[in-house]
């Protein structure tokens, strides 16, 4: 019993305490819900006032910005009014004015209706005089008829001949005197151009001779070049094409031989094989052909490098190769390579001062004498070789005629031939430039000219082009057409048997017939 007393008692005692906990829970709730209800009261209140106060500024705001913009109106309508009020001021006066100008227009018009007036009677007046005039030359011409027998048409066609021949006279006159002052002018301004070119292509020369010198440290290098009697040196000259005089000069060895490409591979070989030190015939021989090897490479480097100068593109590698093939050609002792580089300069200055293409012009300039290192024996003049040669890789028309023609072997038919005719000319007299015994060569040319004097029916005969064409004069009367030629031919023999000559000389006879009459 006291146990159940005791269950009973704490169950009640938890339950007492659940609702006591329960009812302090509610009184607390009711507690926060009417201090919620005080706060959202406060923040209400708080709200509305701070939203009439709001609205208050705005409206003041509103105001005040409607106040400002009624104050800009009123200023924008009274310039409005100023402006307008100047508008009508100034139409005003323009109406004023165009009402005047209209005024003088009416007051002109009507000047110009009382000068028209005049101007009617005047013709009038002139028609009338006119017809009297019509009338008394009429009568003039009657008489001028009845006293000459010759009719007015008739007259007139014998006065137009008359005007006509004068008129003909006094043509052909001044014409001519046009012509004489044009080819003074041309002269002039030719001497100029051609001045000029010379004077801003300025350009050493050297001329270059048939042996080069090859120095040694010391002279028991001659020996071992020698060899064993005499086998090393005989071998290298057949091997180079060259003769090797091997002297008392201290120091050096004589390499002299023509062929300038020769000399340079005998040179660069011996340079070679004494640096080796080791000299011997089959040595010699493996030498000399590796030098030739690369002095075919040094052609081709010196001819990309030349046109690399020039600024000259497109050129074909066979013609490249030909351009550095004339760095070891000299004619006249001049070298080949110097004197195309300065024709081509001179060509292209020249054709800028006469309007031309100078890039054509120098390009024909540097080309012009390839023909003369061609590697066959020539059987033509150098410039056709060179043409043919140009012609074989597609060079333009203008520069083939160019090469073609520089000594006259074919006619020129383009402006850029003289030019390269005349440049090789000034590149080639140049003091200093070329090398031959003057004696010698004036012996040659008389000797020439005097050959062709035996031939029966010559008149005249000149040597030009330094030697390389031979023009010979006949008598017209005496030497038939067919004749000519055979002459041509006979003479040619005659200096093919009796002279020594470089190259090859055209031979041109010329058959002129002259009808002479005097006016007295």
């Amino acid at each position: 019993m006291g146990t159940i007393y005791i269950i009973i008692s704490g169950v009640v005692g938890l339950l007492l305490g659940f609702l006591l906990s329960k009812i302090a829970q509610k009184s607390l709730l009711n507690k926060l819900e009417k201090e919620a209800q005080d706060k959202a009261a406060l923040i209400i209140r708080e709200a509305e006032v701070n939203a009439e106060n709001t609205k208050k500024d705005k409206m003041l705001e509103a105001k005040e910005h409607f106040l400002k913009k009624k104050s800009d109106f009123e200023d924008e309508v009274g310039q409005r009014k100023s402006q307008m009020a100047a508008n009508e001021n100034k139409l005003k006066q323009r109406e004023q004015n165009l009402s005047k100008e209209i005024e003088q227009f009416k007051r002109k018009e009507h000047e110009t209706q009382k000068l028209q007036e005049n101007l009617n009677a005047q013709l009038e007046v002139i028609a009338k005089r006119k017809e009297e005039l019509e009338k008394v030359r009429e009568q003039q011409v009657n008489i001028l008829e009845k006293a000459a027998n010759l009719t007015a048409d008739e007259a007139r066609e014998q006065l137009i001949e008359t005007l006509k021949d004068e008129a003909e006279t006094k043509a052909s006159s001044l014409i001519k005197d046009i012509m004489e002052e044009a080819k003074l002018s041309a002269t002039k301004e030719a001497k100029k151009i051609v001045i000029s070119t010379i004077q801003r292509t300025a350009t050493e020369h050297a001329v270059e001779n048939c042996v080069s010198i090859f120095n040694i440290e010391s002279d028991d290098i001659k020996g071992k070049i020698i060899g064993r009697e005499g086998r090393n040196i005989r071998a290298l000259e057949a091997a180079t094409g060259v003769e090797i005089i091997v002297d008392d000069t201290p120091e050096a060895i004589i390499i002299s031989g023509f062929d300038p490409v020769r000399r340079e591979i005998a040179r660069l070989s011996l340079h070679r094989l004494v640096q080796d030190g080791r000299i011997h015939p089959a040595r010699i021989e493996e030498i000399v052909n590796k030098t030739t090897k690369n002095i075919d490479e040094e052609i081709v480097e010196i001819g990309e490098r030349t046109v690399i100068d020039l600024g000259i593109h497109g050129l074909h590698p066979e013609l490249i190769k030909m351009v550095g093939r004339l760095r070891f050609r000299s004619s006249y002792g001049q070298n080949l390579l110097q004197h195309s580089r300065e024709v081509a300069n001179m060509c292209a200055t020249m054709a800028s001062e006469l309007g031309l293409n100078p890039k054509l012009a120098k390009r024909a300039g540097l080309l012009h004498d390839i023909g003369k290192v061609w590697p066959e024996e020539p059987e033509q003049p150098h410039a056709i070789l060179g043409m043919e040669f140009a012609k074989k890789f597609k060079e333009h028309p203008d520069v083939l005629n160019a090469i073609g023609a520089h000594h006259d072997e074919i006619e020129m038919t383009t402006l850029i031939s003289p030019i390269v005719q005349a440049c090789d000319a000034i590149s080639g007299a140049r003091p200093g430039a070329r090398r031959e015994i003057m004696d010698s060569y004036i012996k040659r040319l008389k000797e020439l000219e005097e050959l062709a004097l035996t031939f029966d029916g010559v008149n005249k005969c000149y040597a030009i082009q330094a030697g390389r064409e031979l023009r010979v004069m006949v008598d017209a009367e005496n030497v038939s057409d067919q004749k000519a030629g055979q002459l041509s031919f006979d003479i040619s023999q005659k200096i093919e048997k009796d002279m020594q000559y470089p190259g090859q000389i055209k031979v041109t006879v010329i058959r002129e017939m002259r009808s002479v009459s005097y006016a007295k």
